[in-house]
């Protein structure tokens, strides 16, 4: 019996089967925490939901910014953009079911026999992990509820500079999401910085969010993904990046939970 972790798929399907063969991955005895961006950008999105959708029982998702935007795009009647290759997907009779499901997986999991937290873009250093799981837990009321629709239709508005119980609750699911699914930069007073994505900022005012001391000296692990441009390096041992880019030509990694050791597959596909 084992758990693993493993980054971004972004429709990869092929990296991730190749994978899971490696580390003999069992459903039947195993579990597999996916940090979120399971579709968008890669070739083949709906196999790696056909996939997901089928061992439902022994896998895990925390929402990216990918998977939650595909969701939004289906309820409020959207086209996706080409450039994320969800044709197929969209086309596929199965999606309803697909994304009933994903409503149910939420943005962020704290598994305590591994004193580890996960999500897709990390934790925001305001919150403590018991906080994270609250503010999480309320997102995923909203993208799950018979409304879902218009709190992801205001997904997109401008993100709150600071909260405030005073918010309406589309701002506060903004401000929640932006934290868990698109946050890398941070201020040193922890507003977020949407533009910088790459490893290190042009700004001296910008410090990434694992830099933050709250995070720095923080006591658990941290599961993240999304940030392709740190190659799955981070000057910290208790946190573990595990986006290294599969769908821009780097490879896509796993972690097993408790050994902590990493696999990798090279992308097979072509450097965009």
């Amino acid at each position: 019996m084992a758990d693993y972790a493993i980054g971004d798929l972004q429709g990869c399907f092929n990296e991730f089967s190749l994978l899971l063969k490696q580390v003999d991955f069992n459903p039947s005895k195993d579990h597999l925490y996916l940090v979120g961006d399971i579709v968008a950008r890669g070739p083949d999105s709906k196999a790696c939901l056909d996939y997901i959708y089928q061992h439902q029982d022994s896998v895990s998702v925390t929402l990216g910014n990918h998977d939650l935007h595909m969701i939004a795009c289906y309820l409020n009647n959207v086209s996706p953009n080409p450039k994320d290759k969800l044709t197929t997907l969209f086309n596929s009779s199965k999606l309803p079911y697909y994304v009933a499901f994903l409503q149910t997986q939420p943005l962020a999991l704290y598994l305590d026999k591994y004193d580890c937290f996960i999500s897709h873009a990390g934790l925001n250093p305001d919150w403590s992990c018991g906080q994270a799981i609250e503010h999480a837990q309320f997102a995923q009321q909203c993208y799950g509820a018979d409304n879902a629709q218009y709190f992801l239709k205001n997904m997109y508005q401008p993100h709150p500079l600071t909260w405030s119980e005073q918010l309406d609750d589309a701002a506060k699911f903004r401000y929640i999401v932006n934290y868990f699914t698109r946050m890398r930069f941070i201020t040193p007073d922890n507003l977020l910085d949407f533009s910088a994505k790459e490893a290190t900022a042009n700004s001296h005012s910008l410090i990434p969010w694992f830099s933050h001391p709250k995070i720095v000296n923080a006591q658990h692990d941290l599961v993240f993904g999304h940030w392709a441009a740190l190659e799955g390096q981070t000057p910290y041992k208790h946190l573990y990046a595990l986006d290294t880019g599969c769908v821009w030509g780097g490879s896509m990694t796993l972690i097993n939970l408790q050994s902590k050791q990493k696999l990798s597959k090279k992308s097979q596909l072509l450097s965009k």
